[in-house]
This record gives C-alpha cells, sequence and structure tokens, in this order.
C-alpha cells in the first residue's frame, strides 16, 4: 500500500496541520492538538477525546458544535503525552470542568490518567474515563480489561451532547459510563495496515481469510476463519455481537457499521443489507444508525459492528445534533452550545500553556556530572536508532509496531531538553527532570510515559549539594542504586506492572538487583548490570504478556523477548559504554 507523504516521521503533524486549515472555521491547533474555534462557554462541561493518529475521523474530526471541545492527537497508534491532554484540555476547558475520554489502552490510560492529576492540581475540575467495548478483547465479567474502538464514536457521541444539554460534571460523566456500559464493538479484518514510511505491513491475514476480534492499532485478531460472503460476516457481526446484550429482550439500539481504511462505503452498505434485517428480526429496533468510516486504522481491510442499547436517555443524546468536521446529525441550526467567544489559535494557545517552572544553577560538581550525563544519554540515543526498525518488528509480534520509532523520538527529545538545561547552566537533577517530561510529551504512549516517569524520579534523587557529591564520592554505586529504585518506584505506580507480566519491568527489577548487590567501582557495577538486563530482557521471551496490547495476543508473544525489556537493556548497555561504543541488537530473523 502506497502512503503519500514527505517525511514519515512528520506525517502525523502534517496531516493535523492541514486538517486544521481545511476546517480553521470549526477548529484551531494548540499544543497537542486541536479545539473548538470558539472557546467553551461558562457553565459549559468541557469533553475531550483523543488518542493516537491513524483513526481519522477519530478523533480530531469529531471536534465540533454538539460534539467534543478538544481532541488530544498523538503520534500514530501511539497514546498522547500527558503534556499534550493537560495542554488540550486546559485549552478547551470552561469553569465547570472537563472530561477525558480515550479508549482503554494503557499508555491513554497512564498519560490522561496523569494529565488529570496535573489539571488537579492547577485548580481544574477534570476527570477521565475509558472505553471498554472490544467483547474480543477480554471475556464477559471482565469488560475492565476490554479494549476501546469503535465504541469510541457512540460513548463520545453521549458525554458531548450531554455537555451541550447542559449536564454539570458529575452528570456529563454519568452519562458517559452508562453509555460506556451498554456498548458492545467485534471487529474482522481482511488485511493489515502500513504505518508511513514502513515497507511491510503490521501484520498479514492470509489469502481467503480472515481476521476475527481486530484492533484499531494493527493488532491482529485473536483467530481466523476462511473468508465469508458479505451475508455470512453480518451474521457473524450480528450473532456474536448481540451474544454480549446487556439485558434480553427486544431493544433500541444505536448502530454503527464502521469501516476500518479500506473497506468501501459501497461494501459497508452491502454488509448493511444484511445486518439491518437480522437485527430486526433479532427484535433490535436500529435507531439513527451510521455506516462508513468513523473510526480507522490507517489503510485496514475490515470493518466493524457496534451496538449501544438504548433508554429514553441514551437515545436522546445520541440523536441530539452535532456539527464536527467529519460527523454530523440533525440540523446544523439546532445544535446548542455554539455561543462561546471566537478566538484565534494564539489565544487558544495560551490558554493551553502550563505554568514555567525554574531551572536551578549549577555547582562545579554539578556541571562536571551534567556533561557526563548528555555524553551517556546521546550513547543511548544512538543505539536505539540503530535499534529502530528491530525494536519495530519485535513490537509488532502482538502490538503495533511503533515501540522503535517512539523510543527514538523519546529519547531524542530527551537529549535535546537536557542538553537545553546543561547549556543553561542548569543541574544534572533538572536536565533528568526535563529529560523526563521531553520524553514522556515527545513519544506518548506506554513507553514513553514510563520513561518520562523514570527519570523525573532519578532526578529527585541527584540534587545538586554538597551532600550528594560527598555521597557520590564515598559511594557512588549506592546513589546510583537509589536513583534507579526511584524509578522503578514511579513505573510501577504508574503502570501496575509486577515481575513476571513480561514488560520491561522484567529487565529493570534485575538490574536495580544487580548494582545493588554488586561490588567494584561505579563503571564495573553497571557494566555487570547491564549484562543481567540484557540475559533478563532475552528471558522474557518464554512468558505470556499480562498487561497492555499484547495481553489479548499473548500466545503470538510467547517466543519472542518483550520489546520494552529489549530497549531498556540496550539502554543500560549504552550508557555503561567505557570507550563510546554503542551496542546493538540481533534482530528477530539473525
Amino acid at each position: 500500500m502506497s502512503v503519500l507523504s514527505n517525511d514519515p516521521a512528520e506525517f502525523a503533524d502534517e496531516a493535523l496541520r492541514g486538517f486544521v486549515d481545511a476546517y480553521s472555521d470549526v477548529v484551531t491547533l494548540v499544543p497537542g492538538g486541536v479545539v473548538r474555534a470558539t472557546a467553551t462557554p461558562p457553565g459549559k462541561v468541557a469533553v475531550v477525546v483523543g488518542g493516537g493518529s491513524g483513526h481519522y475521523p477519530a478523533f480530531c474530526g469529531l471536534v465540533g458544535p454538539g460534539f467534543a471541545d478538544g481532541a488530544v492527537v498523538g503520534n500514530i497508534f501511539t497514546s498522547p503525552s500527558a503534556d499534550d491532554a493537560a495542554s488540550v484540555s486546559r485549552s478547551a476547558a470552561s469553569d465547570a470542568g472537563v472530561l477525558m475520554l480515550t479508549g482503554n489502552y494503557a499508555g491513554d490510560v497512564m498519560n490522561f490518567g496523569l494529565a488529570q492529576r496535573r489539571l488537579e492540581g492547577e485548580g481544574i475540575d477534570a476527570r477521565f474515563l475509558v472505553v471498554t467495548d472490544d467483547i474480543a478483547s477480554a471475556p464477559a465479567g471482565q469488560e475492565d480489561k476490554r479494549r476501546g474502538i469503535a465504541g469510541d464514536l457512540t460513548v463520545f457521541k453521549v458525554a458531548a451532547a450531554a455537555a451541550e444539554a447542559g449536564y454539570d460534571l458529575d452528570g456529563v460523566e454519568r452519562a458517559a459510563a452508562h453509555a460506556n456500559a451498554r456498548t458492545r464493538t467485534l471487529g474482522v479484518a481482511f488485511d493489515g495496515c502500513t504505518l508511513p514510511g514502513a515497507d511491510e505491513p503490521l501484520f498479514t491475514v492470509p489469502d481467503g481469510s480472515m481476521g476475527l476480534g481486530v484492533g484499531i492499532h494493527g493488532e491482529p485478531g485473536i483467530g481466523e476463519s476462511p473468508m465469508p460472503t458479505a451475508a455470512d460476516l453480518a451474521a457473524t457481526l450480528v450473532e456474536r455481537v448481540l451474544a454480549e446484550a446487556p439485558e434480553p429482550g427486544p431493544a433500541r439500539a444505536a448502530v454503527v457499521l464502521n469501516g476500518l481504511g479500506r473497506t468501501k462505503y459501497e461494501e459497508l452498505f452491502v454488509v448493511w443489507s444484511t445486518v439491518a434485517p437480522l437485527l430486526r428480526d433479532a427484535g433490535v429496533t436500529i435507531v439513527a444508525p451510521d455506516v462508513g468510516e468513523l473510526v480507522t486504522s490507517l489503510d485496514m481491510a475490515g470493518c466493524s459492528l457496534t451496538l449501544m442499547w438504548l433508554d429514553d436517555e441514551l437515545e436522546q443524546l445520541w440523536t441530539a445534533p452535532a456539527a464536527a468536521p467529519a460527523y454530523r446529525k440533525g440540523r446544523v441550526a439546532d445544535v446548542a452550545g455554539q455561543g462561546g467567544a471566537a478566538r484565534g489559535p494564539a489565544e487558544a494557545a495560551a490558554a493551553a500553556a502550563p505554568p514555567a517552572a525554574a531551572i536551578t544553577p549549577a555547582s562545579e560538581r554539578g556541571r562536571e556530572h551534567a556533561a557526563a550525563l548528555l555524553a551517556a544519554m546521546d550513547r543511548a540515543v544512538r543505539a536505539l536508532a540503530d535499534a529502530e526498525t528491530a525494536l519495530g518488528r519485535l513490537d509488532s509480534v502482538a502490538g503495533d509496531g511503533d515501540h522503535g520509532r517512539g523510543m527514538v523520538r523519546g529519547s531524542s527529545a530527551a537529549l535535546a531538553a537536557a542538553r537545553e538545561v546543561v547549556e543553561a547552566g542548569g543541574a544534572p537533577g533538572d536536565a533528568l527532570t526535563r529529560a523526563g517530561q521531553a520524553w514522556s510529551s515527545r513519544a506518548g504512549g506506554t513507553s514513553g510515559v514510563l520513561w518520562g516517569a523514570m527519570l523525573e524520579a532519578a532526578g529527585a534523587v541527584v540534587p545538586d549539594d554538597d551532600a550528594t557529591w560527598q555521597r557520590w564520592d564515598a559511594d557512588a554505586a549506592g546513589l546510583v542504586t537509589e536513583a534507579v529504585g526511584a524509578a522503578i518506584d514511579a513505573m510501577r505506580t504508574l503502570g501496575k506492572a509486577e515481575p513476571g507480566d513480561k514488560t520491561m519491568l522484567d529487565a529493570l527489577a534485575p538490574f536495580h538487583e544487580a548494582l545493588r548487590s554488586g561490588s567494584g567501582d561505579v563503571g564495573t557495577v553497571w557494566a555487570d548490570a547491564a549484562a543481567r538486563a540484557t540475559q533478563a530482557a532475552e528471558d522474557t521471551a518464554a512468558l505470556r504478556p499480562r498487561l497492555g496490547r499484547a495481553r489479548p495476543l499473548a500466545e503470538q508473544s510467547v517466543g519472542h523477548p518483550d520489546p520494552g525489556a529489549v530497549s531498556l537493556a540496550l539502554i543500560a548497555t549504552a550508557v555503561g559504554s567505557s570507550d563510546g561504543s554503542v551496542p546493538t541488537i540481533p534482530t528477530e530473523d539473525a
């Protein structure tokens, strides 16, 4: 599949700029995404949606009267950072607070959860809710583990309509949670999707087959079956979704037949011609259906069926008018909430800006260690750049293939931020803190927010004072061990991972233990610990993932090491390199 692009690494940013230019009467650009071109009126709850790029019309195409007040937009298939989520929410929020909504993915949960805490610390009443509609990603009874896919649309629409109708923040949150509890989706794929600049798709479906239970980030399905006719596909989708009905008997339902990117509208209408009568025969009254591309997955061939079982309140909110660039319902003149004051990009961006933070001037010892920190970070960045393709391929086994690209983006941004602090005369602790913030902001995703939190936590352990450097002279390895321990605590608090979950903790914990129990100078102890982390990362091949996007595809992951653990070991090895060289990792087929 050919993808029109300039620089693939800038694809998402350029696409967003083009979108904003095309719809400048409705939306305006702010750091991290877009908001309405009119400010949220006083007294109205702001609804902010978001996630990675590659899903248009979700998420930016849903911003406008009757729908979202803002959309946080990450890189392709990558969660936006906490900085991005907070930025868009600040700009969108009024005095009535803000509800943030995403699909249930680890990176989104961590980043938007962190953004919520930041906003609350700034005095903004912020809430966060995830969509869990994908019936293929976890069994009944474990709905909280399910992914959010095309059901994002129905839940987002209900929340936005509630806000337009004047509900307070508690009411908007309640309506969204109610919609989520009554929404079910099943997706299928006939072929995989390809990231801009990639030579191969993230996954393939054998000719003549269909992947069942596919996600919207290029995650392969949970099973395969022979390619059906349109009528047979309709029967499969209807049967499986109705089997998950929240209550038995006749019902009214909002129904969405969603194309994933390459399946054309005419094909969807052919499928709908069987879906609709099957639903009616099952006692379902179809209310204001949508058929088309609404939550896509780049150029994936496939579709999904979503039902939201309605009551009187949900039906009123579902059918309420909306006038976003990519989604319209009812008459535009009937859309409420259009009375906000017009604002330009500069005003919207100013509202998005966070409070400024000062830099601590470095001591003479601090400057020496800051220079060494930059050299170590540079080695790590070069090692990750060399390994980008291999890490992406490893991540695509049971994920979305973005790990290598995300690590390069994050680490490069971290190095640039640390260098800016050091060149301004800042202390190494501040350099680590700013590096962590930049990594999280630029990389997004699960690894981005975790590495950001770890660097910030480590930076807090090394204040630039006499006590720190006296301790370094007496026990440098002990100080380093404490900083790594703080990083682990931050990562476990945010990510909720435990040893054996097949995450980077399975390399980081042995690394920390080797640091703690090692002997000799700090360079020797670090090198030994890095070797232990490398072996531990390789050992994750035998584990089954219990967290994150890889969890529904656990069997496919067995036999392949965790990409997060591999990249952590790679960074540890590069940082400890005594001759300035950078390590490499073997490819899967080496």
